[in-house]
């Protein structure tokens, strides 16, 4: 059964942090990242604040390096955390992230001492009980959902002016100067997947698009027609983006509107269309030859 679609929002007017259940080693027998911060005196997870402007997935990747040296891939999204901060509410966003590479945290003046330990230990280690819960649903849930997942992250191209203003053949319309930033902001959030294979509408506003992480990466772009407007076929376009998927490889693939609901409906399944604004993307999760959570995110 497919966890619902989840929208991972920015609310105004309360504080944003973001961090990660970190785990290291064989997913049979996984160790769990808690940290210690001797300026409260607990142990908890490692998150913190979202700088101005940055992507909360970024935000995650940044504080998930400082607080423990590790490199991390994300996989599946957590339920946020909310909670009084000061007088303002507060929401932490988590995901189950992976480490995959390791070094000495950066924010020794924050955290002092980076403890691995097995699930159960690492609860019973947590200060706070929010912080332990989170780790106790996770390895108790129902539903059995792994800790690793391969994604496969479909993206709305990002804002390219008017249509109806475009003089010449829509296909080579570009984005503008918001459209250019999103394509920024969604490099940064791609890192976090570290997708290895890019496929885009050939149209130049959904390369463009993929280009900034393209380029980080040093990947090329595979430019699939079926991802058009002009080209797209319901099932054949299905049929494209399921062999992504299940190809085993993380990988990002851009379109557009008229084209997006029906490819996720096809893929996800579920009553209702989703529709992404432009510049959002969804991140479908696979595990064992199934779909096992999607993760919706705001441009």
């Amino acid at each position: 059964m497919t966890e619902p679609v989840r929208a991972r929002t920015r609310p105004g007017g309360m504080i944003r942090a973001a961090g990660a259940v970190v785990w290291r080693g064989e997913e049979s027998a996984p160790e769990i990242a808690v940290v210690h911060r001797p300026g409260y005196d607990d142990w908890s997870l490692p998150k913190g604040k979202l700088k101005r402007g940055e992507h909360v997935i970024a935000g995650a990747l940044r504080e998930v390096a400082e607080e423990t040296g590790a490199t991390v891939v994300l996989g599946r999204a957590l339920p946020p955390a909310h909670y009084m901060k000061g007088g303002r509410l507060k929401r932490v966003d988590y995901w189950v992230a992976r480490a995959v590479a390791e070094g000495a945290p950066t924010a020794a003046d924050e955290v002092d001492e980076v403890a691995w330990l097995p699930p159960e230990e690492a609860w019973r280690r947590l200060t706070y009980e929010q912080d332990a819960e989170l780790l106790r649903s996770l390895f108790r849930s129902p539903s059995g959902a792994p800790l690793a997942t391969v994604p496969l992250v479909l993206v709305r191209h990002g804002v390219a002016g008017s249509r109806d203003a475009w003089e010449g053949d829509d296909d080579l319309r570009p984005l503008d100067g918001t459209g250019r930033a999103q394509a920024g902001r969604l490099a940064d959030a791609l890192a976090g997947y570290r997708p290895v294979e890019l496929v885009s509408s050939p149209s130049l506003r959904c390369v463009q698009t993929l280009e900034p992480y393209a380029g980080r990466a040093d990947l090329e772009i595979r430019r699939e027609p079926l991802l058009s407007e002009s080209r797209h076929d319901p099932a054949e376009t299905l049929r494209v983006a399921s062999a992504v998927l299940e190809s085993g490889a993380p990988a990002a693939l851009c379109s557009h509107g008229k084209v997006l609901p029906g490819l996720i409906a096809g893929l996800v399944g579920g009553p209702d269309e989703v529709r992404l604004d432009k510049g959002a993307f969804l991140v479908v999760h696979r595990a064992g030859g199934r779909i096992v959570a999607a993760d919706r995110y705001p441009a």
